[in-house]
């Protein structure tokens, strides 16, 4: 039987034991930044507990979504997709480079603020040595601002987008608030210039859509995401589901220029799953992941961000 605190739930201690110990797992693998999230006592991180991104990327079935749908647009983008294709290990080590990255989103938004800004600036200093040509001919650098936008916009994008269909609705006013969060760390990173709402936001969607096109890049990158064993053991039957759920953010028009057609859909049985996952993963408490370590840091209930 499921336990609950406020909107909060433990599962059995089986089951909740075997959770733990996955994001444990997981964490560890993408932990190259030497950072612990319930250290230093006190310090603050970039954006506040009550701030919508802490409530967004708590959930880590969204954000697994989310992080494709990103993925899928970068990749659509091709300076950035051939950046990202030519210059790290992904197609080699994709569960390794998966880890890190998403290691990285975890210390942007719950790491001490110290901590973010190291890692950040490391990250920086890797991106100032990739440059190159596409196979068009468009030479590129990923710390060119224009692309660091555009990556930075995707990540708002998927994110948010698979929160809100997947888990919990947003107003305007909390979308308006999770994209303007970002702005700092779009700052640190190199990116002065980025959308802070949800229209400007669609704006810059909108004129990019003309940029984008499909790729091989981008159809293996999918095929990586089906088969490489991202999710914990017994979840591995659902990763092609969420794969799609990634897909089906996109808009119409830009699935149909990317040639992500019906075979992408999922269907009514699977989308309602998914919903269902994604909500029941909004209020599961890992006392062993970055949100909760987090709220310990800042003298807070584990349980802080489902007390409502």
């Amino acid at each position: 039987m499921l336990k609950r605190s406020s909107a909060a739930i433990t599962f059995p201690a089986p089951m909740q034991r075997r959770l733990e110990a996955a994001a444990e797992t997981f964490i560890e693998a993408g932990n190259g930044y030497a950072v612990d999230f319930a250290k230093p006592a006190g310090e603050a991180a970039l954006t506040p507990p009550d701030s919508v991104s802490w409530r967004v990327f708590k959930n880590p079935l969204t954000l697994f979504v989310g992080g494709v749908a990103a993925v899928i647009l970068e990749l659509a983008e091709p300076r950035v997709c051939a950046g990202v294709w030519n210059h790290t290990s992904f197609q080699q080590d994709p569960m390794r480079r998966i880890q890190r990255t998403g290691f990285a989103a975890m210390v942007t938004v719950y790491g001490a603020r110290s901590d973010a800004e190291a890692m950040i600036a490391q990250v920086r200093r890797m991106h100032a040595r990739v440059q190159g040509v596409t196979s068009a001919g468009q030479a590129y650098r990923a710390d060119d601002p224009e692309l660091l936008t555009w990556v930075h916009a995707t990540a708002s994008f998927g994110f948010l987008e698979a929160y809100a269909a997947y888990a919990q609705p947003l107003t305007l006013e909390e979308r308006d608030r999770f994209i303007e969060e970002g702005e700092l760390s779009a700052r640190l990173y190199g990116t002065p210039d980025v959308p802070r709402s949800q229209r400007a936001m669609d704006a810059l969607l909108a004129t990019t859509e003309p940029l984008l096109e499909p790729s091989v890049a981008l159809n293996e990158f999918l095929s990586i995401m089906r088969r490489t064993p991202v999710l914990p053991a017994p979840l591995h039957y659902l990763q092609g589901m969420l794969v799609r759920a990634a897909v089906e953010l996109l808009p119409a028009a830009l699935r149909d220029r990317l040639q992500l057609g019906g075979r992408w859909d999922l269907s009514p049985w699977q989308r309602n799953t998914v919903r269902r996952l994604g909500f029941l993963s909004d209020r599961v408490v890992l006392q062993s992941a970055p949100a909760a370590q987090a709220c310990l840091r800042l003298g807070l209930p584990v349980d802080f961000l489902y007390a409502r």
